[in-house]
């Protein structure tokens, strides 16, 4: 088939979280299986900054939204993986510091710069149907990219070309006064409740799960928790009335990138079969971060966004404690609201040489922080999938992690004698859960059985490849209409 994937993130050029990382390995995944994928997105800076060769097209694509005419330059180019890409440059919309703003602000005109880029992805599939190269299914990413089917409908009605949207974060919705409307390109007869019309606004990501030919999300058990009033940020109902085109689809891991036995990143390598040298690993990182070099020390690392619904502040909250009541280390990993790395700041200032923080932390660190740890904690709020505990998997570094969304799709719960499971999960999220958890992991490393759950953690199979062939099963029953 031919697949357009629509993303406005992409690994390791552009990333803001973890649709960075899909938006690079499924297009891989799918081309392993004999598709033909092109990656559109914005240009951004970075994507030449870091070496990405980028050939301009001789012919702009030209449209109106609204009372504004615009002309965008299109670059194709071609990623590692030999996945097609084609960069969308529109003057003044992305070329900025930020993806989706700075300093914590969103931009005040995201509905229009990605109204730009979605207008130009139907433009782009519309032109190669006039090629005789029509295009099968428009993969499209989040509320950015969320009117690519409405534009696709309007440029071509009688395409055969199916839709869908991937939800990474329901939370995260795209909403604007009513009156961006018409520079959207979009009139009146959208705005009502079925449509794009939102407690008397405009929700981008609304009117694309009420237009594109399937939805899904990155967990089943997301997918269940977002069609309820906790999870569904408003949108529960919308998405219990398309129930029969949701599908929940767990995330995987590119093993080309997060891999021990390869990863050029840490300080040696090793395997499910003989992860000795992960000793190795946990005393550099000790030593880089400014830990006390201690191998029987539990290490503990936390690595994400510093935010309310990544749970850092109740993970902070739980570290005095932690410290009286055991001989643990503590990394944190991340950048995010000032007050909650300003809480982080605190408890190593209390405790130097037991608690570290890399405030942002390269790629590359976040490599060595699952090699050199024993314990990962997870203890997201929500978590439609997440990565952090599947990367800690692979790496040999056992999940502790809140039972919410793809957390519970991706551990299993150890038992008292560790001869079944991957991680150690909790129910309530407060700092004492949190403590108990981790403790109960802290115990459960003294048990025999200990290296086995360590290899039994890294031999899961987190591959793309069933969740690829998942998604072309979908693709398959959509274009089979």
């Amino acid at each position: 088939m031919e697949i357009t994937f629509v993303t406005t993130e992409l690994a390791p050029f552009v990333k803001v979280g973890g649709l960075a990382d899909v938006s690079a390995a499924l297009p891989k995944a799918l081309r392993s299986l004999g598709h033909a994928v092109t990656l559109v997105m914005p240009r951004f800076a970075e994507l030449e900054q870091q070496g990405l060769l980028l050939a301009r097209r001789l012919t702009p694509l030209r449209f109106a939204l609204g009372d504004r005419s615009f002309e965008v330059t299109l670059f194709d180019g071609r990623l590692a993986s030999q996945v097609d890409l084609v960069v969308v440059d529109a003057p003044g919309l992305f070329d900025r510091a930020g993806v989706y703003g700075e300093r914590g602000e969103d931009y005040p005109d995201n509905a229009l710069r990605f109204a730009v880029l979605s207008r130009a992805a139907a433009e782009l599939v519309r032109q190669r149907a006039s090629t005789g190269r029509p295009v099968d299914v428009v993969h499209c990413n989040d509320w950015p990219t969320a009117l690519v089917p409405t534009y696709l409908q309007a440029l071509a009605a009688d395409t055969a070309t199916r839709t869908v949207l991937t939800l990474h974060n329901v939370r995260h919705q795209g909403v604007f006064p009513k009156d961006t409307l018409p520079s959207l390109g979009l009139g009146w007869e959208h705005f009502h409740v079925d449509g794009i019309e939102f407690y008397g606004g405009i929700n981008l990501l609304k009117q694309g799960i009420v237009t594109a030919d399937a939805v899904t999300t990155v967990s089943p058990t997301y997918a269940r928790e977002i069609q309820t009033p906790e999870h569904g940020a408003k949108l529960d109902g919308v998405l219990k009335a398309r129930g029969d085109a949701l599908a929940g689809i767990v995330n995987g891991v590119d093993y080309a990138v997060w891999n021990p036995a390869t990863d050029p990143a840490i300080a040696a390598r090793y395997d499910a079969e003989d992860f000795a040298n992960k000793a190795r690993c946990k005393g550099a990182l000790q030593r880089e971060l400014g830990l006390a070099i201690d191998a029987a020390a539990p290490l503990v690392a936390c690595i994400g966004r510093l935010v309310q619904q990544k749970g850092a502040d109740v993970a902070a909250a739980a570290v005095p404690k932690l410290l009286r009541g055991t001989d643990a280390q503590m990394v944190f990993v991340g950048e995010g609201e000032a007050s909650l790395a300003s809480a982080i700041e605190a408890q190593v200032a209390r405790a130097p040489g037991r608690v570290a923080f890399a405030r942002g932390g390269s790629e590359a660190l976040a490599h060595r922080v699952f090699a050199g740890s024993d314990l990962v904690l997870v203890p997201s709020r929500y978590e439609p999938c997440g990565l952090v505990q599947m990367y800690g998997q692979r790496y040999g570094a056992i999940p502790v992690a809140h039972a919410t969304g793809g957390l519970v799709d991706t551990i299993v719960d150890c038992d008292a004698k560790l001869e079944t499971g991957s991680g150690f999960l909790f129910q309530e999220l407060s700092p004492e859960a949190v403590l108990g958890a981790v403790e109960r992991a802290i115990a459960a490393r003294t048990l025999a059985r200990w290296p086995g759950l360590i290899r039994r953690a890294m031999r899961l199979d987190r591959s793309w490849d069933r969740p690829a062939r998942r998604y072309d099963q979908l693709y398959r029953a959509l274009t089979a209409r």
